[in-house]
């Protein structure tokens, strides 16, 4: 494919610098289309946007604006949007209704898509946490919610017992002990959920996707730059943050490992990160927040393998499959990393004691 053929007439439409040389797919990234753009005066990001997981645009681009002027305001690097030549956030196509956005490229950066040592994870940790505490006083309120609910555990939960009770595929036969682990766990998910309705736990700017590949690391020193692939910000808890960072880098093993036995929770990993996270919100983390630090990699782990097997019993309609138990994989790695978490839970706790009283 042409690919300045098919999009130099959209990249046209942003006041971008320069003559357009060069336009070619980029990334891993699997819900936006990117393109690298090489102009004869710098590179930029294309991306066409996926409006099935995110119907509304508008509202996703002025989340994405605010929280990064935000920062910009507080001198930290961070995402620009180029805006369209009329001045707008977004470009959306007059016969196809298809949306587009530009960033500035990044230069000098890498991104790692697994934790290849303790040193990067604690980086990671340390970017997240100061992700996290350089918007501590941004009122969360403003911003809308992207994918409505995409925490909240306690309507996970009531979807899981419905899928359960509907069985409408015949699969349940096939996941009863996977069904039984969230049965027995049925009161332990919804401490964020309460706390956030009640007040004792604060409304923040949550960024929701803190995997590793989304922080920019420096080429040269494996600092962390910037913090990217801001479309799931939304007012939350820092604890939805924290917990998925350790569900995704403190497993030894990957997210659909058929062989459980290497599927483990790897306690060093989790100490990496969280020192280097809690030095950076040591200012404006809460007693509460500390407290739930380790029961929330567990309910975020809980509630990923929750979602893969809601989707398994519904019949795969969210979560793209490469074979039908590929969901009922997924939500047993997810278990099995629950559990182990779940016996750590003590250990977990000493650390962070440990590293409040460094």
């Amino acid at each position: 494919m042409d690919y300045i053929v098919e999009y130099k007439s959209i990249i046209e439409q942003f006041a971008i610098e320069g003559k357009v040389l060069d336009i070619h797919p980029y990334g891993e990234g699997h819900i936006n289309q990117t393109f690298l753009v090489t102009t004869d005066k710098k590179r930029y990001l294309l991306q066409k946007m996926n409006t099935v997981v995110f119907p509304n645009i508008e509202n996703l681009m002025k989340n994405i604006s605010y929280v990064t002027e935000y920062l910009r305001g507080k001198n930290v690097e961070t995402l620009h949007i180029v805006p369209t030549k009329t001045k707008e956030l977004y470009f959306e196509t007059e016969n196809t209704n298809e949306y587009f956005r530009v960033y500035d490229f990044i230069e000098g950066t890498i991104t790692y898509q697994q934790v290849l040592d303790k040193h990067v994870f604690y980086n990671t940790g340390k970017a997240f946490g100061e992700f996290q505490n350089y918007l501590a006083d941004f009122d969360a309120s403003v911003l809308v919610e992207t994918i409505p609910n995409f925490h909240n555990t306690i309507k996970r939960y009531t979807d899981f017992e419905k899928a359960v009770k509907e069985d409408k595929l015949g699969r349940a036969k096939s996941c009863k002990t996977e069904i039984d682990f969230l049965l027995d766990h049925k009161n332990d998910f919804s401490k964020v959920v309460d706390g956030l309705k009640n007040g004792s736990i604060p409304l923040r700017v949550t960024h929701n996707d803190t995997k590793l590949n989304n922080i920019l690391m420096d080429a040269k020193t494996n600092e962390a730059r910037a913090v990217i692939d801001l479309d799931t910000i939304m007012p939350g808890s820092l604890l939805y943050d924290f917990g998925d960072s350790i569900r995704f880098g403190a497993s030894t093993a990957a997210e659909d490992e058929q062989d459980l036995s290497k599927v483990h929770f790897d306690l060093s990993l989790f100490e990496a990160y969280a020192s280097g996270y809690c030095s950076s919100v040591a200012e404006s983390i809460t007693n509460k927040e500390i407290e739930l630090l380790p029961y929330s990699a567990f309910l975020l782990t809980c509630e990923c393998g929750m979602r893969f097997l809601t989707d398994y019993l519904l019949g795969d309609t969210y979560f793209a499959t490469k074979y039908p138990e590929h969901n009922l994989v997924r939500c047993r790695t997810q278990f099995k990393l629950a559990s182990e978490i779940e016996d750590n839970l003590d250990l977990m706790n000493e650390i962070i004691v440990k590293i409040r009283n460094k």
